[in-house]
Protein backbone atom coordinates (compact mmCIF):
# COMPACT_ATOMS: atom_id res chain seq x y z
CA UNK A 1 0.00 0.00 0.00
CA UNK A 2 1.66 3.33 -0.92
CA UNK A 3 0.30 6.95 -0.83
CA UNK A 4 -1.65 8.52 1.79
CA UNK A 5 -1.80 7.52 5.58
CA UNK A 6 -4.85 6.12 6.96
CA UNK A 7 -5.57 6.42 10.62
CA UNK A 8 -7.75 3.58 12.16
CA UNK A 9 -10.13 4.54 15.38
CA UNK A 10 -12.77 3.07 17.13
CA UNK A 11 -15.91 5.33 15.59
CA UNK A 12 -18.33 3.14 18.32
CA UNK A 13 -16.43 5.17 21.00
CA UNK A 14 -17.34 8.77 22.14
CA UNK A 15 -14.00 9.62 23.76
CA UNK A 16 -11.99 7.99 20.33
CA UNK A 17 -14.24 9.84 18.09
CA UNK A 18 -13.65 13.19 20.22
CA UNK A 19 -10.49 12.77 20.43
CA UNK A 20 -9.20 12.17 17.00
CA UNK A 21 -11.51 14.82 15.75
CA UNK A 22 -9.69 17.46 18.12
CA UNK A 23 -6.49 16.38 16.34
CA UNK A 24 -7.93 16.94 13.33
CA UNK A 25 -8.75 20.58 14.44
CA UNK A 26 -5.96 21.44 16.55
CA UNK A 27 -2.67 19.13 15.61
CA UNK A 28 -3.89 19.27 11.59
CA UNK A 29 -3.97 15.18 10.92
CA UNK A 30 -2.40 14.53 7.76
CA UNK A 31 -3.62 11.09 6.63
CA UNK A 32 -7.33 9.45 5.48
CA UNK A 33 -9.05 9.11 8.62
CA UNK A 34 -11.41 6.04 8.99
CA UNK A 35 -13.22 4.17 11.72
CA UNK A 36 -12.31 0.45 11.79
CA UNK A 37 -16.10 -0.17 11.30
CA UNK A 38 -15.85 1.27 7.74
CA UNK A 39 -12.28 0.32 7.08
CA UNK A 40 -11.21 -2.30 4.46
CA UNK A 41 -9.29 -3.76 7.20
CA UNK A 42 -7.61 -6.59 5.14
CA UNK A 43 -6.53 -4.21 2.13
CA UNK A 44 -4.86 -2.23 5.47
CA UNK A 45 -3.03 -5.29 6.96
CA UNK A 46 -5.21 -5.26 9.81
CA UNK A 47 -7.15 -7.78 11.66
CA UNK A 48 -10.69 -6.57 13.56
CA UNK A 49 -8.86 -7.50 16.35
CA UNK A 50 -6.24 -5.36 16.27
CA UNK A 51 -8.77 -2.55 15.43
CA UNK A 52 -10.64 -2.90 18.09
CA UNK A 53 -7.55 -3.03 20.40
CA UNK A 54 -6.01 0.04 19.35
CA UNK A 55 -5.54 3.53 17.25
CA UNK A 56 -3.72 2.55 13.93
CA UNK A 57 -1.83 4.24 11.53
CA UNK A 58 -0.51 2.84 8.52
CA UNK A 59 1.36 4.08 5.75
CA UNK A 60 3.20 2.26 2.97
CA UNK A 61 2.47 -1.59 4.44
CA UNK A 62 3.84 -0.65 7.93
CA UNK A 63 1.49 -0.25 10.58
CA UNK A 64 1.61 1.48 13.65
CA UNK A 65 -0.39 0.98 16.88
CA UNK A 66 -1.26 2.56 20.32
CA UNK A 67 1.44 5.56 21.47
CA UNK A 68 3.60 4.73 18.41
CA UNK A 69 0.40 5.53 15.51
CA UNK A 70 0.24 8.94 17.83
CA UNK A 71 3.80 9.23 17.41
CA UNK A 72 3.43 8.93 13.61
CA UNK A 73 0.43 11.18 13.68
CA UNK A 74 2.81 13.97 15.23
CA UNK A 75 5.68 13.44 13.38
CA UNK A 76 3.17 13.35 9.68
CA UNK A 77 1.65 17.11 10.89
CA UNK A 78 5.21 19.01 10.60
CA UNK A 79 5.57 21.58 12.78
CA UNK A 80 5.64 22.22 15.80
CA UNK A 81 4.43 18.96 17.00
CA UNK A 82 6.83 16.65 14.61
CA UNK A 83 9.40 17.10 17.71
CA UNK A 84 7.16 15.29 19.96
CA UNK A 85 6.29 13.00 17.82
CA UNK A 86 10.13 11.92 16.89
CA UNK A 87 10.59 12.13 21.26
CA UNK A 88 7.45 9.38 21.92
CA UNK A 89 9.84 6.97 19.60
CA UNK A 90 13.12 6.46 21.48
CA UNK A 91 13.52 4.90 24.86
CA UNK A 92 12.58 5.76 27.82
CA UNK A 93 9.71 8.22 26.14
CA UNK A 94 8.67 5.50 24.19
CA UNK A 95 8.03 3.31 27.09
CA UNK A 96 5.82 5.80 28.97
CA UNK A 97 3.97 6.53 26.01
CA UNK A 98 3.13 3.44 26.06
CA UNK A 99 2.05 3.01 29.59
CA UNK A 100 -0.35 6.31 29.35
CA UNK A 101 -1.70 5.04 25.97
CA UNK A 102 -2.29 1.51 27.72
CA UNK A 103 -4.01 3.15 30.43
CA UNK A 104 -5.78 5.69 28.52
CA UNK A 105 -7.07 3.07 26.69
CA UNK A 106 -9.07 0.85 29.30
CA UNK A 107 -10.29 3.33 30.86
CA UNK A 108 -11.38 5.04 28.38
CA UNK A 109 -15.12 4.70 29.00
CA UNK A 110 -14.89 6.41 32.39
CA UNK A 111 -13.30 9.34 30.16
CA UNK A 112 -14.95 12.46 28.96
CA UNK A 113 -17.04 11.95 26.28
CA UNK A 114 -17.19 7.74 27.12
CA UNK A 115 -19.81 5.81 27.04
CA UNK A 116 -20.49 2.16 27.89
CA UNK A 117 -19.64 1.58 24.22
CA UNK A 118 -16.17 2.93 24.68
CA UNK A 119 -15.36 -0.15 27.24
CA UNK A 120 -12.69 -2.60 25.07
CA UNK A 121 -14.66 -5.57 24.35
CA UNK A 122 -14.91 -8.55 26.79
CA UNK A 123 -11.72 -10.81 26.50
CA UNK A 124 -9.47 -7.60 25.39
CA UNK A 125 -7.80 -7.77 28.20
CA UNK A 126 -6.41 -5.08 30.87
CA UNK A 127 -4.41 -1.82 30.34
CA UNK A 128 -1.17 -3.78 29.60
CA UNK A 129 -2.78 -7.20 28.29
CA UNK A 130 -4.17 -7.52 24.23
CA UNK A 131 -6.74 -9.50 23.69
CA UNK A 132 -6.28 -13.38 23.52
CA UNK A 133 -4.37 -14.39 20.54
CA UNK A 134 -3.28 -10.87 19.79
CA UNK A 135 0.45 -11.00 19.95
CA UNK A 136 1.43 -7.43 20.69
CA UNK A 137 5.27 -6.98 21.80
CA UNK A 138 6.12 -5.01 24.26
CA UNK A 139 7.73 -1.88 23.73
CA UNK A 140 11.53 -2.53 21.98
CA UNK A 141 14.64 -0.34 23.00
CA UNK A 142 14.73 -0.15 19.31
CA UNK A 143 12.39 -1.80 16.64
CA UNK A 144 13.89 -1.51 13.11
CA UNK A 145 10.42 -1.56 10.89
CA UNK A 146 10.52 -4.12 7.63
CA UNK A 147 7.98 -4.95 5.09
CA UNK A 148 6.11 -8.40 6.13
CA UNK A 149 6.75 -11.08 3.71
CA UNK A 150 4.28 -12.06 1.11
CA UNK A 151 1.06 -12.69 2.08
CA UNK A 152 1.81 -12.44 6.23
CA UNK A 153 1.27 -8.73 6.12
CA UNK A 154 3.28 -5.67 7.44
CA UNK A 155 6.09 -6.88 10.40
CA UNK A 156 8.81 -5.42 12.47
CA UNK A 157 11.33 -7.29 12.85
CA UNK A 158 11.90 -9.18 15.30
CA UNK A 159 8.10 -9.51 16.09
CA UNK A 160 5.32 -11.48 15.21
CA UNK A 161 2.73 -8.82 14.41
CA UNK A 162 4.04 -5.03 14.29
CA UNK A 163 5.29 -2.42 15.73
CA UNK A 164 5.66 -2.21 19.68
CA UNK A 165 3.14 -0.01 21.78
Amino acid sequence: MTGEPVLVFDGDCGFCTTSVRFAERRVGVRARVVPWQRADLGALGVTRERARYELLWVEDGRVSGGAQAVARLLIAAGLPWSPLGFVLRVPPFRWVAWGAYRLVAANRHRLPGGTPACALPPGSGSAGSPPAGLRVPAPATSVPETAGPTGSGPTVAGSAGSEGR
